[in-house]
């Protein structure tokens, strides 16, 4: 697959704007990953509920193909439940607040990211999740995409919540059409 995104330059950009605003913040780490990867994020804001495996919060979509997805996403209230087991390597950056996790092989005591960290959920691993209040994250998604949606979506359709659903499908069909026509897969 083509990826063009890296973990760890994601996490630099991340940084830089970390204790700012929260509109300025967002704002920011968007226009720097649209200078250092011309043409593949999404400058407007657009703002949807996620709710799966009972963590709810919202994002917004900064790149979307069939291969990666680059988000904001978050809670000013904080949130907990099950991260889900994906087929694709999924990175957050914190931004804010704090994320405590644990897994199948480390569950006796959390794993704690703060700010600037990067963590890692590997593909087919699941992790215990709590955010705390406050909690914002740079996320990048690497592998096929699409398998992600029907967990990513699953909260809302059982929630009867169609706006969330349809909104989802539209933002990321929307730019995944887009970087198929400049040939990104």
């Amino acid at each position: 697959m083509g990826y063009i995104f890296d973990p760890r330059e994601l996490q630099s950009i991340a940084v830089r704007h970390i204790g700012r605003p929260h509109e300025e913040m967002v704002a920011e780490i968007a226009g720097d990953l649209a200078k250092a990867y011309p043409g593949h994020i999404e400058m407007k804001q657009n703002w949807v509920l996620s709710i799966c495996g009972g963590v709810m919060g919202i994002m917004t979509v900064l790149h979307g193909s069939l291969s990666e997805y680059v988000l904001i996403y978050g809670t000013p209230i904080g949130t907990e439940g099950f991260s889900g087991r994906y087929r694709i390597d999924i990175y957050d950056v914190l931004l804010a607040g704090q994320m405590r996790t644990y897994t199948e092989e480390r569950f006796r005591e959390p794993i704690v990211t703060a700010p600037g960290e990067l963590s890692h959920l590997r593909r087919r691993q699941a992790k215990g999740v709590r955010l705390s209040n406050g909690t914002w994250m740079l996320e990048y998604g690497r592998g096929p995409v699409v398998t992600t949606l029907p967990f990513a979506l699953s909260g809302a359709i059982t929630g009867l919540e169609a706006r969330s659903v349809a909104k989802t499908i539209w933002i990321y069909g929307r730019l995944a059409i887009r970087e198929l026509l400049r040939g990104k897969i």
